[in-house]
């Protein structure tokens, strides 16, 4: 996907993925739940992931499915700590940065080494409290990493995940 026009759709999809996937409450027992909801979508898809879900910047699940390496954490790692800091989610950073013809470094000064715009982290928001934490997979191409997590958020949230898919 290198086209101005397919970018900007997809910001504007992804903008929407964020507005609907929300939660009423979100607590441990929640991250749980989704981080088993990305394995068996993972499982599903013979997708090696590792699978990092943050409450309140602490670590609450963490699963490193066979097939992936501590190079996958890490990645995990610096997706998250873009969605921690920017609140949204790491693709949609990204493609944002691609239309400006910048990086997080040239215009916030933040360090490659600990951030990344590269797709698999999203924000976990909760209805009028605002983002709690962060959901990141690491281990498939970047947007295919952003559509696992979009599956299961919106499965969790019970929204119809076709309904806010990026396009093929």
């Amino acid at each position: 996907m290198t086209s101005n026009t397919s970018i900007e759709l997809d910001i504007k999809i992804i903008a929407a993925q964020e507005k609907l996937l929300r939660f009423e409450h979100f607590d441990n027992t929640t991250a749980w739940a989704l981080g088993n909801c990305l394995k068996d979508i993972c499982e599903c898809r013979q997708a090696s992931v590792v699978i990092e879900i943050r409450l309140a910047r602490e670590m609450v699940f963490f699963y490193a499915m066979p097939g992936t390496s501590p190079a996958n954490a890490d990645w995990a790692r610096r997706k998250r700590n873009t969605v921690e800091l920017l609140h949204q989610s790491s693709y949609a950073v990204g493609l944002k940065l691609i239309t400006e013809g910048a990086t997080l470094e040239l215009k916030m000064g933040l360090p490659v080494r600990d951030f990344s715009t590269h797709g698999g982290s999203f924000p976990i928001y909760v209805n009028e409290v605002g983002c709690v934490g962060a959901v990141t997979i690491s281990g498939q191409p970047q947007r295919e990493d952003h559509s696992i997590i979009v599956s299961a958020l919106a499965q969790m949230c019970r929204i119809e995940a076709n309904a806010i898919n990026l396009a093929e």
